[in-house]
């Protein structure tokens, strides 16, 4: 399993990251690497949820794959459309809640950097930069809804790609993946230095029981497979 090396996958360059967009970090690199081990072509069709700045989804049509990729936010919405004309590779960018956009349909590999820093807010935003990383008391309000949508959106042999912090449960997203009929497991982890996000609400994190005095945020990638 890699962990704690930082030479992830590449992402496309001289990207346009429109103002309240969530710019590539380490979690976007970890993904990135992640998904560069899976095998892709002209027949596989790859969803990108949370899309952002559109990176992991053009690094998916690189390999030719038909991507699709979807955003609550209008200016990660354009973002990734303007960056999908920059890199001439063919992207379909869809506005608005992911399931709502996919019902019914299904896919060979499903990507997703969900929201998923704790909050004090009982809800997540509905506006501005803080929904690319906001979820809840427990980060667990958009990976929830992934895992219990997970299995109807792969198709048998599809595969699920998440990335999220240890510090809202690996564990649970494992479980509660299993439970709906997929393999599931941790493919990569890495150890990163808390950024300014986590910085600012330490006191509420360590409150809570969601962090302790080293402030480096562990990183993971679960990989879930459709039987």
């Amino acid at each position: 399993m890699p962990s704690t090396a930082l030479n992830f996958g590449t992402l496309p360059g001289r990207l346009i990251v429109l103002p309240g967009v969530y710019r590539p970090q380490t979690d976007t690199w970890l993904l990135a690497d992640a998904l560069s081990r899976e095998r892709m072509d002209a027949a596989t069709a790859v969803l990108d949820i949370g899309t952002g700045t559109g990176a992991l989804a053009l690094s998916a049509a690189r390999t030719g794959a038909r991507v699709e990729a979807v955003d609550v936010s209008w200016p990660a919405v354009i973002s990734a459309g303007l960056n999908a004309f920059r890199q001439r590779l063919p992207l379909r960018v869809m506005h608005g809640d992911f399931a709502a956009r996919t019902e019914g349909r299904r896919f060979d590999v499903v990507l997703t950097n969900p929201p998923y820093v704790p909050s004090a807010r009982d809800l997540p935003p509905s506006h501005g930069a803080a929904r690319a990383w906001d979820a809840g008391p427990d980060g667990r309000a958009v990976i929830d809804r992934v895992c219990a949508r997970a299995p109807s959106l792969l198709r048998p042999g599809g595969v699920l790609l998440m990335v999220h912090s240890g510090m809202c449960g690996p564990s649970t997203t494992l479980a509660r993946l299993e439970a709906g009929g997929l393999s599931a497991e941790v493919r990569a982890r890495a150890f990163v230095p808390w950024g300014p996000v986590l910085r600012a609400r330490r006191t509420w994190l360590r409150s809570h029981d969601l962090a302790g005095d080293d402030e480096r945020e562990e990183l993971v990638i679960i990989r879930a497979e459709h039987p």
